[in-house]
């Protein structure tokens, strides 16, 4: 659809010609905000979703329209399984817009702050468009993820002492002076990534809970915006509860949630490096998310997720990380009625 870009902390607006993802007046991340109101269609397929993302010049890869299964253990558990993705997790719905968007505008390159699995997502598909990358990565990366990024993507990789919110000061500083494309968690990363609630929708549409893994918040925030999508076309009458999950030791949006107070810079302490992320890009958007859904956020143990991460190894066969195994352990901490139905995102498996 036809868009503008809007500044999430200054209001300043700007045309879908701009070719940056943050703000050239205060540099505050940008929100798409989309000039009409499409219907979403009855799908599950990624790319029937396109009219509800930013127009433009798609590839049309063979991502999202990721499968839900029914847990083994609890009946009223589902499953929304984001491992049958090229890179093996949810980043590739916004690497294919992201990576378009970068085209578009006519970047050579493209620069990104990761924890690992955004930068072998990107690296992928920027290697398919001939399109150099530069990543910043903290050394408490996962080794065997950086690894892969070297062999199979040729990325650029730049290790940084620290955790993902320098790596993120880094290649935002970067792309200013280096002119290349800032990528990452981002607005455009976001639409992409919203396509996960709309496929619940279609898949569950009965579903009164979406349990979520929460690094940077983008994921959470971008299914919010699918759930109002699906509420104002009337294809839901409710939402369902987008409930927040973070690693105890790394859980800022679960503590500014619970005690009603901003989101505050926390130490990443967890094996769960998907979602170590000391400041959520998207923080002040997820609380929102959790307010307007009746929502709530809930952090759990590296014992409860390398439990949960057993158990889903032995009842479906599939290897997935701690961030994905995070939303089942949440789910085992929900007060539920028998008539509730709950989906538990399943992230990634990029191990």
């Amino acid at each position: 659809m036809d868009y503008y870009l809007e500044c999430v902390k200054c209001g300043c607006r700007f045309p879908s010609s701009y070719n940056k993802q943050t703000c050239g007046r205060c540099s505050s991340i940008l929100e798409v905000i989309y000039k009409g109101n499409a219907k979403v269609p009855p799908s599950r397929n990624f790319w029937d979703y396109e009219k509800l993302m930013p127009k433009g010049k798609y590839k049309h890869y063979q991502v999202g329209s990721t499968k839900m299964i029914k847990s083994k253990r609890h009946s009223n558990l589902f499953l929304k399984v984001e491992l049958t993705n090229p890179t093996k997790s949810f980043k590739d719905r916004g690497s294919v817009i992201e990576i378009a968007k970068a085209m578009e505008y006519g970047y050579n390159e493209i620069a990104v702050a990761s924890t690992g699995n955004m930068a072998y997502s990107l690296a992928y598909y920027a290697k398919k468009e001939g399109i150099a990358v530069s990543v910043f990565i903290g050394r408490v990366a996962n080794p065997d993820k950086l690894a892969d990024i070297l062999r199979m993507h040729d990325a650029k990789l730049h290790m940084v002492k620290g955790d993902f919110t320098k790596a993120q000061a880094y290649a935002a500083k970067y792309a200013s002076t280096s002119g290349a494309f800032l990528s990452g968690d981002y607005c455009y990363r976001k639409e992409g990534q919203k396509t996960v609630g709309y496929e619940i929708a279609a898949q569950l549409p009965d579903a009164t809970h979406i349990i979520v893994p929460v690094g940077n918040a983008t994921l959470i925030s971008g299914i919010y915006k699918a759930l109002k999508d699906l509420r104002r076309c009337g294809t839901i009458k409710r939402m369902p509860k987008l409930v927040a999950v973070q690693a105890k030791g790394c859980a800022p949006l679960v503590k500014a949630f619970n005690s009603s107070s901003t989101v505050k810079y926390e130490a990443p302490k967890t094996s769960a490096d998907a979602i170590a992320v000391g400041f959520p890009t998207f923080g002040d958007q997820a609380i929102e998310a959790l307010h307007g859904t009746a929502g709530m956020a809930m952090m759990v143990t590296e014992k409860e997720m390398i439990r949960e991460q057993k158990n889903i190894y032995e009842d479906h066969g599939m290897v997935v990380e701690l961030a994905s195994s995070a939303t089942v352990a949440a789910f085992n901490k929900l007060a539920l009625k028998k008539s509730d139905k709950v989906a538990a995102i399943i992230s990634g498996g990029n191990v």
